[in-house]
């Protein structure tokens, strides 16, 4: 396998590392507070809107769609070291237009929608004028396994009827969130992996009804959020398929490949930022007469950190270059590795960065610990549940030893 990053890969990194270091990371302090101290924080500051002009103009904008039509042409594996720069801020991704769950549903209605949905939808997502959500989850059933979800997408004459009730719909609180995939049961009968279907639906549809916005640790994560959504009675043109009935799992298969390397390489970035605020409050403060560096297992903990997140940067390269080179049918069980490792990661250092740094880790006031460990805890769930990726690398491994 090869992790050299392309020439074109190592003009786009270099340029979002200055437009971090001279953009973004000047204002993000400001913004939280800005944004900590409104009444209603549902809403973009100008300031993210004057950025995401300043990425656009600069062609810093739709990275990780690998074709010149729709993205910068780049490969996974040159992405990927992008998204682990952009990581390393909550507001970066959003600057770049390359923040979940949008860059996921792009991708479906590039390879899945219909022509009619692309020219409908497709632009204003490029663009960055409207966001979306992705609505699978349910409150009723374990959603570590998919196939028990109770929500139907079922076609009454030229219609699809849509009734269920899903969470954790991520995105659905922001203020530019205008359309949602939702998933849900088509034909029972049908084989297991052909029961469910995805349907476009416009979120401003009638029955669609936003019941609450869920907080995660007390935080709401706002103007993101994650909102429950019930579905009532809600018609929309058979039109509104993606891809036709009976094929949600196949697309959900084809959008969560290059989604988790996403994910986890910014979840690297994240640990990268973490680990060096660790180290530096660590070598700034004395107990005991010594740095706190120097104290008990804290070397250890130090190496520890250096030496997982440069396992799981490796192991993430792989499984972009797997994508790159075999597509997503040759790289599941990689997908399945990296999703499990990472976020585990992450959250472990986290931990540890908070126990560094003593009562200024539990409050977000001064540092943003906190943020990045409900971060961690939250990712090691969203897109399946640790357990469900190590079975999955399980099966895949005792394969080969099946007679």
């Amino acid at each position: 396998m090869d992790f050299s990053i392309s020439e074109k890969g190592q003009d786009y990194l270099k340029r979002v590392k200055a437009f971090m270091a001279e953009e973004i990371f000047p204002i993000e302090a400001q913004y939280h507070k800005e944004l900590a101290s409104l009444e209603n924080r549902w809403v973009v500051l100008p300031i993210i809107k004057e950025l995401k002009e300043k990425a656009k103009a600069q062609g810093l904008w739709n990275m990780f769609f690998p074709d010149e039509k729709h993205g910068c042409g780049l490969l996974n594996s040159d992405y990927a070291l992008i998204a682990e720069e952009t990581g390393r801020s909550f507001i970066a991704p959003e600057i770049f237009n390359c923040n979940a769950p949008d860059t996921g549903n792009m991708e479906v209605l590039i390879h899945y929608g219909s022509e009619e949905q692309k020219a409908e939808w497709l632009p204003r997502l490029l663009s960055s004028e409207i966001r979306s959500a992705f609505c699978m989850t349910e409150p009723a059933v374990a959603s570590s396994d998919a196939t028990t979800m109770e929500a139907t997408a079922i076609v009454e004459c030229d219609e699809v009827v849509l009734n269920g009730r899903k969470w954790w719909s991520t995105g659905i609180g922001h203020p530019d969130c205008k359309i949602g995939i939702f998933m849900g049961l088509s034909d029972p009968d049908a084989h297991k992996h052909r029961r469910h279907s995805m349907v476009l639906v416009p979120l401003d549809a009638p029955g669609v009804k936003i019941e609450r916005m869920l907080p995660v640790f007390g935080e709401y994560d706002e103007p993101y959020g994650h909102g429950e959504v019930l579905f009532d009675n809600v018609r929309l043109p058979k039109s509104a398929f993606i891809a036709g009935p009976g094929r949600g799992f196949e697309i959900a298969q084809g959008r969560l490949g290059p989604g988790r390397v996403h994910h986890c390489m910014r979840a690297i970035g994240a640990a990268e930022r973490t680990l060096e605020l660790l180290i530096k409050r660590a070598t700034s403060r004395e107990a005991f007469g010594r740095p706190l560096a120097k104290l008990g297992g804290n070397p250890d903990i130090i190496a520890n950190a250096r030496m997982s997140i440069e396992q799981a940067r490796l192991l993430t390269l792989k499984c972009a270059w797997a994508l790159d080179t075999k597509g997503i049918a040759g790289a599941i069980q990689e997908v399945s590795m990296i999703k499990a490792v990472v976020p585990s990661m992450l959250q472990t250092i986290v931990d540890q960065a908070i126990q560094i740094h003593g009562g200024a880790g539990v409050s977000d006031d001064d540092f943003p610990l906190t943020q990045l460990f409900a971060y961690a805890r939250v990712l090691r769930l969203a897109d399946g549940p640790d357990e469900v990726h190590r079975a999955t690398v399980a099966r895949i491994e005792l394969r080969k030893y099946k007679n």
